[in-house]
């Protein structure tokens, strides 16, 4: 007398599960990494070319909060954050994010530090 099974289990594995997941993965990180900074500043409105070549980014907000990369730093501060965060660099570049409104003296404030340190610096601008 032969006797067998019904129930066969298929040896096959779907993958349709794992990439409708790695999907989804691609999604969330596309969204919540679009921005390259965590501040959300207004920025002037400007023609001209973008560049997205940077080590550092200097933010002034409207209050005068001044923020280099995502870490909030005093007035006083700058010019040392910002030598240490440039040393060993090549060519150091700062791109400066000035919010719409802020007095050009903070503005040129930064100007100043990157100059007397032979800086190159970008005023960053929103397109027209």
């Amino acid at each position: 007398m032969k006797l067998r099974g019904r129930n066969k289990v298929s040896p096959e594995f779907s993958m349709s599960s794992m990439t409708d997941i790695v999907f989804l993965l691609l999604v969330f990180f596309m969204l919540t990494s679009n921005s390259p900074n965590a501040l959300d500043l207004l920025l002037p409105k400007a023609k001209g070319k973008s560049t997205n070549t940077q080590n550092v980014a200097v933010s002034i907000k409207k209050n005068l909060e001044i923020y280099i990369d995502a870490d909030r730093v005093r007035a006083g501060e700058v010019e040392a954050k910002l030598q240490a965060k440039l040393k060993g660099q090549e060519e150091p570049t700062v791109i400066l994010r000035a919010e719409e409104g802020v007095p050009i003296e903070e503005a040129v404030n930064i100007l100043d530090i990157a100059n007397r340190n032979k800086y190159k610096i970008i005023l960053a601008v929103r397109p027209q």
